[in-house]
């Protein structure tokens, strides 16, 4: 979501009477390459952009790619080989080990269905969402929208369209298909869109504010929390939402979602133990508690004498002691461990040296493409 949302916000700025505007897309990708498929660059004619589509060796040629685009008004996919051995026509070596398809859009201000007032309509979601968009044919450009209730909140969707884009709920896996609608074959980029990180962190102490800018920096939204107002001086944390809450009413005063990491870092032990009492009753995936671990294992042996008992799935979420072991031990490093966790955590990673890992650095589960789809 944070392309969507830093792409949305670009485009509040521009001077739209003066400039023009076009929208890139990695649509697809075979072998390797820095950025997946999602992945997204809002670019005007003055050669600015935000977002991106690679490491930074396809923006320049992106930025005149996408100059055409906004003055022939009509989108293209252009593909970048960047193997070693190919890419000379760009005037560079990459040598990045793959084939890269990018859709180039142009965004007319006064189209009120243009891709961008679109991300604007969703980009602060609580739901799962799945979109489809032509990226072939007569349609090309054009885009279908769902939520994980099979709502339709964009576009009229073709009965097999709409069956694969509810697949992409259970399956989480998008990737380009071969359809034939209306009498003429079309590919369709198929993508699951997943809302926001949100980050409750329980405790404005000193050590909670680089957490806090930390997990703004990548985008997430975040909100502390305390019993003392003391704590919750909006100077040091300028970026956050800041609530007053007792820890009585953590249950009934913020919404805790499955995309909802909490953190529980007050060093008030009977705070964070009640805290976790009612944590374990929400949707978070994530729960991290800052301390050693033999003071979560005394809140353990009080929950049991309470007849409160963790499952396997509780036994899994808590995180105590929080962090990734990278030898933390200043309040930045240790901010760096955690918010590496959450991240690990919710990319379904384990959070170890990349070079152990005999696959590809991404795993980017895209569906097989199919021949064609009636």
């Amino acid at each position: 979501m944070k392309d969507f949302a830093a792409v949305v916000n670009a485009y509040k700025q521009i001077d739209l009477s003066s400039r023009k505007v076009a929208l890139a897309t990695v649509v697809r990708v075979r072998g390797s390459s820095y950025r997946s498929p999602g992945a997204r660059m809002l670019i005007t004619d003055d050669g600015r952009w935000v977002g991106s589509i690679s490491g930074g060796c396809l923006e320049g040629d992106a930025l005149r790619k996408a100059r055409k685009v906004m003055n022939e008004k009509k989108p293209v996919v252009v593909t970048y080989d960047t193997r070693e051995e190919s890419n000379q026509n760009l005037g560079i070596s990459l040598g990045c080990n793959g084939i890269i398809d990018v859709l180039f859009e142009s965004v007319d201000h006064l189209d009120k269905e243009n891709p961008v007032r679109l991300f604007e309509r969703f980009v602060h979601t609580k739901k799962n969402l799945a979109m489809a968009t032509f990226i072939s044919g007569t349609y090309m450009g054009r885009k279908y929208l769902i939520d994980e209730t099979q709502k339709i909140l964009a576009g009229e969707p073709d009965p097999s369209v709409l069956q694969d884009l509810n697949q992409l709920f259970s399956s989480g896996k998008p990737g380009v298909r071969k359809y034939f609608i209306n009498g003429e074959e079309a590919e369709i980029f198929l993508e699951l869109i997943n809302p926001s990180l949100r980050l409750l962190i329980f405790g404005g102490g000193f050590d909670a504010r680089p957490v806090s800018e930390l997990a703004r920096s990548l985008g997430w939204n975040v909100e502390v929390t305390d019993e003392c107002v003391a704590h919750l001086a909006p100077v040091f944390f300028p970026d956050a939402k800041l609530s007053l809450c007792d820890r009585e009413f953590v249950d009934r005063d913020f919404e805790i979602t499955p995309y909802t990491a909490c953190v529980l870092m007050s060093h008030n032990y009977e705070y964070d133990r009640d805290v976790l009492r009612k944590l374990i009753h929400t949707e978070t995936p994530y729960i991290g508690i800052l301390g050693p671990r033999n003071r979560f294992d005394m809140m353990v042996a009080e929950f049991v004498k309470e007849q409160i008992f963790l499952t396997k799935k509780d036994w899994l979420r808590i995180h105590s002691p929080i962090g990734l072991d990278i030898g933390a031990e200043a309040p930045d490093e240790i901010a760096v461990s955690i918010i590496a966790e959450i991240q690990a955590k919710f990319a379904k990673r384990l959070g170890g040296f990349l070079k152990a890992n005999d696959g590809p650095i991404h795993l980017r589960n895209s569906i097989n493409e199919v021949e064609k789809k009636s």
